[in-house]
């Protein structure tokens, strides 16, 4: 099933490019409902979690889990989507150059604790921010490369803290139909992604509506939330 999209290839241009020409149907304008409904069992009755976030965008998840009190890092390829963020929250932000990663630049929020990272994600590290308490990944793991799938998993486990829980949302449907992304992301490969570290609960399965299936060109279309922690805790 993973055949037809195998070697479907993205560069970091071309979505620095849909963000320059607003070709950004994936961005939504509100809180995303499977975060929103499961946002208890992300947190787990923690206070001050520091969430990730994966190719954020602009997303406004970031700024609804800080205005609760937790602290958010995301990193983005386009200079425009992260300014965007913060200028359509009202937020003030700094700008300054990262050291460790020639060319990025890390800009800040000066009311909430967000910082976003201005870079390729693969350039990020654990030794850039540490490790995380939480991750939300809604259009991460669907938006890379499926040859980078491996690099990706390995990179966001390195980023994992020993508590963290990491919500992964990814996509069902026939990739024949469909070239992506996003990409069809099988329940069986985020087990072999990530189950040698971690555990993988199935949380939510939720099917799009047929008027955005339609859009794609497809006959179906199932989002698949899953909680995966690690085990070595």
């Amino acid at each position: 099933m993973l055949a037809p999209q195998a070697n479907r290839v993205m560069v970091l241009g071309e979505w620095e490019e849909d963000w320059q020409e607003d070709r950004i149907d994936f961005h939504q304008p509100q809180v995303h409902k499977m975060l929103e409904n499961n946002i208890d069992k992300v947190v787990a009755g923690r206070t001050g979690v520091r969430f990730f976030f994966p190719l954020c965008g602009k997303a406004v998840d970031m700024k609804w889990l800080a205005d609760m009190g937790h602290s958010v890092v995301g990193v983005e390829i386009s200079e425009k989507a992260v300014k965007q963020f913060f200028e359509e929250n009202n937020l003030t932000y700094t700008e300054e150059p990262v050291p460790a990663i020639p060319g990025a630049k890390v800009y800040k929020s000066s009311e909430r604790n967000i910082s976003l990272y201005q870079c390729d994600l693969y350039n990020f590290s654990s030794s850039i921010e540490g490790q995380f308490g939480a991750i939300w990944d809604r259009g991460s793991l669907v938006a890379i490369n499926p040859k980078d799938r491996e690099k990706y998993a390995a990179l966001i486990t390195s980023l994992m803290a020993k508590d963290c829980r990491y919500l992964l949302a990814t996509m069902l449907y026939n990739p024949e139909l469909y070239p992506g992304p996003p990409f069809f992301v099988p329940d069986e490969q985020v087990q072999s992604l990530f189950g040698t570290s971690c555990d993988i609960e199935l949380l939510q399965s939720v099917d799009a509506p047929t008027a955005g299936t339609q859009v794609l060109g497809l006959d179906s279309l199932t989002e698949n939330l899953h909680l995966v922690t690690r085990k070595d805790i």
